[in-house]
C-alpha cells in the first residue's frame, strides 16, 4: 500500500470480547487488478482481524484483447500469493476460504493458472460463479446498515466485471457484467487523458452492459444505492475532499449523484501525474480510475439515485463473516 494511504486495515465496530486461543481463520480474494486477504480471529457476531493484505497485480491486464491471463500477469500474481502463503502459515490457520473471480473465471487458460498456483504455492483457491460473488457482496457490504430490511442494490465495479446485486441480507436477483475498470481502460482509452471520442465510445459500451444489467434486475428499484471496492471508494475519497485515503471517513458516506458526475469529469480531464498526485489515490488505481468512474457515473445516473453509500465492506468481508459464525 502506498504511504499516502492510511487506516487500510479493516476494523469491525462490535464490542471486543475476550477471543484469545480462538482459531484464527483467512479470506482470499483474487480479483482481476488486486489480491487482498485478511487473516481474522472470530468474536461475538463479528470478527477481529489480526493480520491483513493488499496488492496490485494487474492480473487481468491484456486479457479483455487475448482472452488469456499473461505470463507476466501470472508471474505477479503468483508472486503476491506467496506472501500470502507465508502469512497463512506464519499465523498457523486453521480455516479458510480463497477465492478469485472474474479474471480467472472468463480467462481461457483461468483453471490452467489455478492448478498453476496450486502446484508453486500449495494454495488451493476457489473460481467462484457470479451467483456466489454477488451473495459474499451483499454479506459483507449490507451487514453495517441501519436498515437492513429495506431492499438494496449493491454495486461492485472490478477490474474485469460490475455485479448488480438486488437484496437485502441476502441475494433476490443478481447480474454481473463486463464492464470493469481495466477492462474499460484497456478496450477504450489509449490517450491519456482520453479523447472526446474515446470517453462517447465508452459511454455508449457502459450503457449497453447496464441495459443488459436492467433486464434481469430492477436497478430502480431499491431504496439505497451501496457501492463497493476501490472504485467507489475513490470516488468517495475525491468528493470528500480527503487529503489522503482514509478507510474511516469514506465507510458509510453518502455521496451525491451530482457530486459523483463532477469527480468523473474531473477525473476525464487529468492526466496520469495529476491523479498520482492525489492524496487518497492508491498507485495501482491510477491508471484505471479514469474509466472505473465513468462507469459509476453512468450507474447512478441509471438507477436514478440521488446518492451512492460507500461501503469499505465486500465480498472479503463477505467471505470472513461466514467463516465467523
Amino acid at each position: 500500500m502506498s504511504g499516502k494511504q492510511k487506516n487500510k486495515s479493516k476494523s469491525m465496530q462490535s464490542p471486543s470480547i475476550i477471543t484469545e486461543g480462538l482459531p484464527l481463520f483467512a479470506a482470499l480474494d483474487l480479483g482481476t487488478n488486486s489480491c487482498r486477504m485478511l487473516i481474522a480471529r472470530p468474536r461475538k457476531n463479528d470478527f477481529e482481524v489480526i493480520d491483513a493484505f493488499s496488492k496490485t497485480v494487474y492480473l487481468g491486464k491484456g486479457m479483455d484483447s487475448t482472452g488469456k491471463l499473461s505470463n507476466s500477469a501470472m508471474r505477479r500474481t503468483i508472486s503476491a500469493l506467496h506472501v500470502c502463503q507465508k502469512k497463512l502459515n506464519q499465523n498457523d490457520v486453521k480455516y479458510s476460504r480463497l477465492v478469485a473471480t472474474a479474471a480467472c473465471r472468463q480467462a481461457l487458460n483461468g483453471r490452467d493458472f489455478i492448478k498453476r498456483v496450486r502446484k508453486d504455492t500449495k494454495l488451493k483457491l476457489e473460481i467462484i460463479k457470479p451467483s456466489e460473488e454477488a451473495r459474499l457482496a451483499v454479506i459483507g457490504s449490507v451487514g453495517h446498515l441501519k436498515a437492513k430490511t429495506e431492499q438494496v442494490l449493491v454495486v461492485d465495479i472490478g477490474g474485469g466485471s460490475t455485479e448488480f446485486v438486488l437484496g437485502t441480507d441476502s441475494v433476490d436477483n443478481a447480474i454481473s457484467v463486463n464492464i470493469g475498470c481495466v477492462r474499460m481502460t484497456e478496450r477504450h482509452f489509449r490517450n491519456d487523458p482520453p479523447t472526446a471520442d474515446e470517453i462517447a465510445i465508452a459511454r455508449s459500451d457502459i450503457q449497453n452492459a447496464i441495459d443488459i444489467a436492467s433486464a434481469s434486475v430492477d436497478i430502480k428499484s431499491a431504496k439505497t444505492l451501496v457501492c463497493v471496492a476501490g472504485t467507489a471508494t475513490t470516488v468517495a475519497a475525491a468528493a470528500l475532499n480527503l487529503p489522503e485515503y482514509d478507510r474511516h471517513a469514506i465507510h458509510l458516506s453518502r455521496i451525491s449523484a451530482d457530486q459523483v458526475h463532477a469527480v468523473s469529469n474531473k477525473f476525464l480531464t487529468m492526466t496520469r501525474d495529476e491523479r498520482a498526485a492525489l492524496g487518497y489515490m492508491h498507485p495501482g488505481r491510477v491508471d484505471v480510475i479514469t474509466a472505473g468512474s465513468l462507469v459509476l457515473s453512468k450507474i447512478v445516473k441509471a438507477t436514478g439515485a440521488k446518492e451512492f453509500v460507500a461501503s469499505e465492506n465486500d465480498i472479503l468481508d463477505g467471505m470472513a463473516w461466514s467463516l465467523a459464525k
